[in-house]
C-alpha cells in the first residue's frame, strides 16, 4: 500500500517528468557513444507502416510527427484552458506572461540571426524562441515554497504562450510544399470539429476520430502534422465552471500522464542520441553554437525581463505577487531551457542535415543546462537574501 501511495506521488510530481527525461537524455547520450549507437539508430531508421495509405515511415519519423501530435494536443488543451478559465482569461493576468513571452521569442530570434544571418545557417532562428514546460517547471518545483506560487504560474503562463508562439512558427515557417487537396479535407475535418463543438457532443470519441483523419490530411498537406493535435484541442469543450469537469479537462488529465511519462522520454531518447565527434566542442564556439547558446541563455532572459520592465512602467501589467526582479530573472533564465522543443525544431530546420541536427542538438543540451543551473541558483540566493533581509 506504501508503494502505491509514493508510486501515484511520484506520477504526479511535476518534478518528476522532469527528471525522467533528464535519465532519458543520459540513457540517449551513452547508447549513442557505445556499441549500440549504430543497432539503436537503424532501429529508428526502421520503416513500419503500410504503403496503402502512404504511411510507410522510420520509427523517428512516427515519433516526431505522430506522437508528438499528442503532445502538441496536450499543449492545445492547456492553452485554451488557460484561455476560458486560467491565467490569461482576464487582460490584466495574462498581459505580462504574453508581453514576457514575446520578449523570450523576439531577443533570442534576433541574436541568433545577427550571428548567423547570410549562412546556410540562418534557417534555424527559431531554435532558440522555444521554452521546455516540462524541464522548466520541473526545476522551478524543486524549489518548493522558496519560490512564491504566482513566479511558478507566471513561468507555466509564459511558456504556454511561448509554445502558442512556436506552433505559429512550425505552421508558417516550416511548411516545405502545400498540396491544396489535403488542406481542404483538413479544412473539412476542422469543420466537423467545429459543428460537433456547436451541437455540444461531450463524448471524447467524436473528436477524436476526426482528429486522426485531420492528422492524415494534415499530414500529407505539407504542414506539419502536429499542428493538427492544436487544432483539435481547441474544438473540445470547455466551461468556466470550478464544480463540473469539462470535457477538455477530462482529456487533459488523461493525457498527462501517458505524455509527460512515455511521449515525452520516447522523444528525449530518439532524439537527443548525439554520437560526439571530433570537433563538435570547437562547434559550440562558431556562429552557429553561439547563436544557439547566447540566443537562450541571455537571449531569453534579457528578452522576458525587457519586455516585462517596459509593460510594468507603462502600468500595463504589475510583478507577480510576492516576487522580486531578482526572481523574475531567475525565471527568465529557467525559460532558456529550450530542450523539447528547441530539439523539434532544429530538426525540421534542417531536415537531411544530420550532423547539423546533431550541432545543433548539442548546443540546445549545453544551453538548457546552463540556464538550469543558474536559474535554479538564481532562484535560490534571491530566496536567502530575502529571508536575511526579512
Amino acid at each position: 500500500m506504501l508503494i502505491t501511495q509514493y508510486f501515484r506521488k511520484f506520477l504526479h510530481n511535476s518534478q518528476s517528468s522532469g527528471i525522467l527525461l533528464i535519465f532519458c537524455v543520459a540513457v540517449s547520450l551513452m547508447i549513442a557513444n557505445s556499441s549500440f549507437g549504430s543497432a539503436f539508430q537503424n532501429l529508428l531508421d526502421t520503416k513500419i507502416g503500410t504503403e496503402i495509405f502512404h504511411l510507410n515511415y522510420p520509427i523517428s519519423i512516427w515519433i516526431n510527427d505522430g506522437l508528438m501530435a499528442i503532445f502538441f494536443l496536450l499543449v492545445g488543451l492547456e492553452i485554451k484552458r488557460e484561455i476560458v478559465e486560467g491565467e490569461l482569461s482576464n487582460f490584466s493576468n495574462a498581459s505580462l506572461p504574453i508581453v514576457a513571452a514575446i520578449g523570450g521569442m523576439v531577443v533570442p530570434a534576433l541574436i541568433f540571426f545577427f550571428f548567423n544571418q547570410g549562412t546556410d545557417f540562418a534557417k534555424g532562428w527559431a531554435i532558440p524562441m522555444a521554452t521546455d514546460i516540462a524541464f522548466s517547471l520541473a526545476i522551478i518545483s524543486m524549489l518548493g515554497k522558496r519560490v512564491p506560487i504566482s513566479l511558478k504560474i507566471f513561468l507555466a503562463a509564459l511558456a504556454i504562450v511561448d509554445d502558442l508562439g512556436a506552433i505559429v512558427v512550425i505552421a508558417i515557417f516550416y511548411t516545405d510544399q502545400i498540396h491544396w487537396d489535403y488542406l481542404g479535407l483538413s479544412a473539412l475535418m476542422v469543420a466537423i470539429l467545429v459543428i460537433l463543438n456547436r451541437l455540444n457532443f461531450t463524448k471524447h470519441i467524436f473528436y477524436l476520430i476526426p482528429g486522426i483523419f485531420l492528422w492524415y490530411f494534415m499530414h500529407h498537406s505539407g504542414i506539419h502534422a502536429t499542428i493538427a493535435g492544436v487544432l483539435l484541442a481547441f474544438a473540445i469543450p470547455t466551461n468556466v465552471s470550478d464544480v463540473e469537469i469539462s470535457p477538455l479537462e477530462k482529456l487533459e488529465q488523461k493525457l498527462h500522464l501517458p505524455v509527460n511519462f512515455i511521449i515525452m522520454p520516447i522523444f528525449a531518447l530518439a532524439n537527443t542520441n548525439i554520437t560526439f565527434k571530433n570537433g563538435m566542442v570547437d562547434g559550440l564556439f562558431s556562429n552557429f553554437g553561439y547563436g544557439i547558446i547566447l540566443g537562450l541563455f541571455l537571449g531569453k532572459v534579457i528578452g522576458i525581463n525587457l519586455f516585462s520592465y517596459i509593460s510594468i512602467k507603462l502600468k500595463i501589467s504589475s510583478l507577480p505577487d510576492q516576487s522580486s526582479w531578482s526572481q523574475m530573472i531567475g525565471v527568465g533564465l529557467l525559460a532558456g531551457i529550450g530542450f523539447t522543443m528547441s530539439i523539434f525544431i532544429a530538426l525540421l530546420s534542417f531536415k537531411g542535415f544530420p550532423e547539423i541536427q546533431d550541432e545543433a542538438k548539442f548546443a540546445v543540451l549545453i544551453a538548457s543546462l546552463l540556464s538550469g543551473l543558474v536559474g535554479y541558483t538564481m532562484l535560490n540566493l534571491s530566496f536567502k537574501s530575502r529571508k536575511r533581509s526579512a
